[in-house]
């Protein structure tokens, strides 16, 4: 097999299950506002392009004026910002994934859509022990994923060479990420979206269990 040097991974329903925040935030914002609330698996289909896209999708469609959508994200960074952590937890076998992989010298980065001080605190949060190479989110003047902006960034940081990259996330999005960056690109099915999404956008692999990753050296 390939001697990969870095693994890039996306963040919300790929390293955490973080969808009980997210869920929470939304539903906060929308009570602000006498608005219908939303069920967990509604709320899987609505992430994975960044926390605007997130709350405009949550609103009615009435309300889906550029000023509502800004005030409502206002309101969702300052009650998600208080309680980033209170659901979220590692998905099954991530912790101990990323610890071998580290042990075996392997460089690892995160590209997320996530705000960029979200995506900081909760890898800190979770994962205190792993040293990230990089750890990108949703920065200022940076394209969203499935722009390979991100990624570009990150190769160019850590001086790696395409072909020996992976890349791993949950979602039809980052699958379209990595291609576009020329890089493989493995789907996990414990994330957000359906297999049948990852397959659609042509994964190079899809996983069921973290420690399946390992089989790739």
């Amino acid at each position: 097999m390939k001697n990969y040097r870095l693994v890039i991974f996306d963040l919300d329903g790929t390293l955490l299950n973080t969808i009980g925040d997210l869920a929470e935030a939304s539903n906060h914002m929308l009570s602000l506002r006498g608005l219908p609330t939303h069920d967990y698996a509604t709320y899987c289909t609505y992430v994975g392009n960044g926390i605007m896209r997130l709350v405009e999708r949550a609103l009615p469609e009435a309300w889906r004026t550029a000023e509502q959508v800004a005030a409502a994200r206002a309101d969702f960074l300052g009650y998600y910002i208080e309680h980033i952590d209170r659901k979220t937890t590692p998905y099954a076998g991530i912790p101990e994934l990323l610890t071998t992989l580290q042990a075996r010298g392997i460089r690892l980065a995160v590209a997320s859509n996530k705000f960029q001080a979200g995506t900081e605190k909760l890898i800190r949060s979770y994962f205190p022990s792993i040293r990230f190479d990089v750890i990108f989110g949703q920065r200022p003047d940076v394209p969203l994923k499935p722009d390979p902006a991100v990624v570009e960034e990150i190769l160019s940081r850590t001086g790696v060479a395409r072909e020996e990259v992976l890349y791993v996330g949950d979602s039809g999005v980052d699958i379209t990420t990595a291609h576009a960056a020329g890089l493989r690109a493995i789907g996990v099915s414990w994330g957000f979206r359906a297999r049948e999404e990852l397959l659609q956008a042509h994964a190079d692999r899809i996983i069921d269990h973290a420690e399946e990753l390992l089989t790739e050296w």
